[in-house]
């Protein structure tokens, strides 16, 4: 397939979404290296969820923060195992949800729910930013965290501002590929066979930066990361990029953090003849 991101190769490195963000590059016309480097798993124990849930449902909570889609999905995968779904999206209906980003406003949508109040920026910053300006003295505040950040910060706020946060970690990672794939990689940024790396979590980066660790191949990896165009779908993936010692060179613009707008990024940054938009 010909377009203007014929004679590019560009690494892939989502897990959830792996082949339709790879067909979205292929129909610009990229060579995708489909890499992933993350899973996202049921928990181990449910159990601890499991009780936040039931606290949920007797009406404990009188907001509830959700940072991720996926947290809401595999919240309500936990529910309906249990049988209690139907009780859950009811008592979700009678709260203030706090969203960060559109993934897990779209999440509630397809509870037939919408969010309360959205994030000014997809970020842990946005949440409490625009948490700031409500009173939230003596209440209770459910927050659905993810497993690369257990998010002090946020919950260090919400103490600050006198609410009690109620926190449950819904899934975990796993690593989805052998480490012997993630070196593969590795080289082929360092030998500047790729164009590009299209990073869509901040797992990614510290898988990426775990194995380049464990193997010794760190001056390796800051030779890819310098050699490879990185691209990024929003400020909390840029900022592990940078953590790792990359640069963000290929981003979307205008606050639209999904992966629509990064293929259109990356046709703006790499694309040649036509400007084709997904």
């Amino acid at each position: 397939m010909t377009g203007p991101l014929t004679g590019k190769r560009i690494a892939v490195p989502e897990s959830r979404e792996l082949d339709l963000f790879a067909r979205m590059l292929e129909e610009q016309g990229a060579e995708t290296l489909r890499c992933p480097l993350v899973a996202i798993r049921d928990l181990d124990d449910p159990a601890p969820a499991d009780a936040w849930l039931r606290r949920l449902i007797a009406g404990r909570f009188d907001d509830l923060i959700l940072l991720t889609g996926e947290g809401l999905r595999r919240l309500m995968g936990i529910a309906q195992r249990a049988g209690i779904d139907a009780d859950v999206v009811a008592a979700l209906g009678k709260l203030r949800t706090i969203t960060r980003g559109p993934k897990p406003v779209r999440a509630l949508r397809e509870l037939g729910l919408k969010a309360g109040l959205s994030a000014a920026e997809p970020t842990t910053a946005g949440v409490i930013a625009t948490l700031t300006a409500e009173n939230l003295k003596g209440r209770t505040v459910g927050v659905q965290l993810y497993p690369d950040n257990l998010n002090a910060a946020l919950l260090d706020f919400l103490a600050q501002a006198g609410a009690t946060a109620d926190p449950v970690l819904p899934y975990r990672y796993a690593s989805d590929i052998e480490a012997a794939q993630v070196v593969d990689l590795i080289a082929a940024m360092a030998a500047g066979t790729l164009d590009a790396i299209a990073f869509t979590s901040s797992p990614q980066l510290e898988r990426l930066a775990a194995v380049a660790r464990q193997r010794g191949l760190e001056p390796r990896l800051r030779d890819g990361l310098a050699r490879t165009k990185i691209a990024a779908v929003g400020p909390v993936v840029s900022a592990a990029v940078e953590k790792i010692g990359g640069h963000v060179a290929i981003a979307p613009a205008g606050g639209a953090f999904h992966l629509k707008p990064l293929v259109n990024a990356i046709v703006a940054a790499l694309g040649v003849e036509s400007r084709t938009r997904v």
